[in-house]
Order: C-alpha cells, then structure tokens, then sequence
C-alpha cells in the first residue's frame, strides 16, 4: 500500500472512519456501506469510497465493506496498527489531561513519561506516569523508545521544548502551544492552538448572526 500518495485531506478523515468502524465491529456489524460511513463522518458516499480506494480496499457490490478488514487496513495506514510511545512536555492542565487520557492508549499511543520544570513534580509519578526535569529528556526518550513529542507549555517555553525534543531524536510532534515552533524539515509538527479553533468557530457564529444583530 502506497500509503504516501494518500491526499492529506483523506488522511484527516481516515480516524473518523476509524472511529465509525470500531463502534460498528464493538456492536457486532459484520459488513457496512459508504452510505453509512459518509453519514457518521459528516461526508458524501462517493468521498468514502474514493478515500478507501486510496487503501487498496473496494466494497463488494450488494454487501459493502468487512468491517473487520477495513479496520485493519484504515489502522495500518494511520500506523496505529503499531504503538508509538508518546511523552508529554508540561504538565499544566492541559498536559495533565493529555497524560491521562486513556483513548490514547487504546489507539496504540500511550504516554509513556512526562516533563516538567517543577520541582516538586519532578521524580513523582502522575496517575502512572513518570516525571522527569528537561535534562533528562534525551535519557527517557531513549529508554522508553517514544516516537512522539507532545508540547503542553506556555509560548515562551515552547521553542526550547521543541529543540530539547529534536535533539533526543524526536521527528514527530504534537504541539499545543499557542505559538509556531521552528524545526528541522526532517521533523513533522503537528500544531493545535485551541483559541484559534475557538476564534474561528466565533467567525462562523457571527456570520451567522441575523443581518440587524450583524453589525
């Protein structure tokens, strides 16, 4: 499967397929059609199928898909088929709440350490999850063999973080912090700023808005 062909907007629907998929297999579905996929995931029929023909995968006229292949197959090309260990760097609210999520686990990504400055969090273990101070970042990622950098701190930390993070070897990142972190062209970064998505959901509303309230 030529997994780097797969157009980028098919890969960020490919978890909710997923997602659809485990609920149905969970309820004992055997097989199911690009018409119901298309209305879990919000898209048309002819997107599904033309995403998971990205997979290789053709449902069979008359029967639909095999839940339990297409799971395999959509798991395989979103690498989940394999556990990447994760580590956490800041354990602010928000990184306290990523460390313990426990879907992240079950999707084959556990958080395997955290990081943090606080001394007195420092050498505690958090909910099952190790503390470490940034020195000893490079040390942990090496033990714990972690595929990937989660950046929880604040803005003014987030650079430092995400060089520590490269320089232990790191080459996929997960970054929340509200600001743009430069990296190696190596290195993938995924950001997350959550007051942009809310500052864009804020757009749509106000667009909304009735034409003498629109102002």
């Amino acid at each position: 499967m030529a997994t780097a062909r797969i157009p980028e907007a098919t890969v960020a629907r490919l978890p909710v397929y997923l997602r659809s998929l485990t609920e149905l297999a969970a309820d004992g579905q055997a097989t199911t059609s690009s018409d119901i996929l298309a209305e879990r995931a919000g898209v048309n029929a002819a997107k599904v199928r033309k995403d998971l023909s990205y997979l290789g995968t053709h449902g069979t006229r008359g029967v639909g898909y095999d839940v339990r292949h297409l799971v395999f197959e959509v798991s395989r090309a979103l690498g989940v088929a394999n556990t990447w260990p994760v580590i956490v760097c800041g354990l602010g609210n928000l990184g306290r709440a990523l460390a313990n999520h426990t879907g992240f686990t079950e999707r084959g990504f556990p958080v395997v350490a955290a990081i943090d400055v606080d001394a007195e969090l420092v050498g505690t273990t958090i909910d099952g999850v190790a503390v470490h101070s940034p020195d000893k970042l490079a040390e942990v990622v090496a033990a714990e063999g972690v595929a990937i950098g989660v950046i929880a701190t604040p803005a003014a930390a987030a650079q430092e973080t995400a060089d520590l993070l490269v320089a232990a070897g790191i080459r996929s990142i997960l970054d929340f912090s509200p600001t743009v972190v430069s990296v190696p062209p190596d290195v993938e970064v995924r950001a997350v700023d959550l007051s942009t998505e809310l500052q864009i959901l804020g757009f749509h509303l106000q667009r909304d808005l009735p034409p003498e309230v629109n102002l």
